[in-house]
């Protein structure tokens, strides 16, 4: 069995896709801290040439509490509405806009205010919508003790589930040690994303915007038959 583990990214780039579509189980954490400024409830899109963020506004709360212990705002419906209307506006003449405008309706139609099923609900929508067969695994449901840190979490992780290999981003390259993974009786490997370019508005590509700029310009069917290939090392 193949295993990647992530956090909970809100609709993330092409990268975290073509890793979860390669492995058999792919385990997403939400007995993690959250953290400021990271992914986890923000991305970016594209708008008059640039690449801009849009953000998941949150209660706030303690600044140690993990993701799933975290809410949205209470005025996330007021917000909610302005970020559909700023990602429409900006992909309006997109080629698929009908098919993405509609997953972002299904996705900002969930009545969860709680900030990790929400990103969930999300990720299984895209899952399913690009076509994925590999099973998704909420991390606090294989009881791994949240004491364990970085590699001897993952290496437990990894073992709970019977995992052969288990292949990490290749911005993990200094964090982990294949000899360790080779004790456990897993095969460490790191993913390589390919570059990729498709016709945006712009002349230069931008990269590495959320998914939903690849389904406004490209379309599912085409992200999953033509850019989920990925490169092991």
């Amino acid at each position: 069995m193949k295993v990647a583990i992530m956090q909970p990214y809100f609709l993330p780039y092409i990268g975290y896709w073509q890793l979860m579509s390669y492995v058999d189980a792919f385990v997403i954490y939400d007995d993690i801290e959250y953290t400021k400024k990271s992914w986890i409830n923000r991305n970016r899109y594209l708008l008059n040439d640039k690449a801009e963020t849009f953000t998941l506004s949150l209660k706030k709360d303690s600044d140690y509490l993990d993701v799933c212990k975290r809410q949205l705002s209470d005025s996330f419906d007021e917000d909610k509405e302005k970020i559909i209307r700023r990602l429409e506006s900006a992909y309006r003449r997109a080629p698929f806009f009908i098919e993405g405008s509609a997953i972002l309706a299904d996705i900002f139609g969930s009545e969860e205010r709680n900030l990790f099923r929400f990103i969930y609900q999300s990720i299984e929508l895209i899952h399913a919508r690009l076509g994925m067969t590999s099973k998704l695994i909420i991390s606090s449901t294989l009881g791994i003790s949240k004491q364990l840190k970085a590699q001897e979490r993952v290496i437990a992780t990894c073992k709970s589930l019977g995992a052969a290999d288990y292949i990490n981003p290749i911005g993990g390259l200094n964090l982990y040690d294949k000899s360790e993974f080779g004790s456990a009786g897993i095969n460490l490997h790191f993913q390589k994303v390919r570059a990729i370019n498709y016709s945006q508005f712009i002349a230069s590509f931008i990269p590495n915007l959320s998914i939903i700029d690849m389904i406004m310009f490209c379309g599912a069917e085409k992200i999953r038959d033509e850019f989920m290939g990925m490169d092991l090392c």
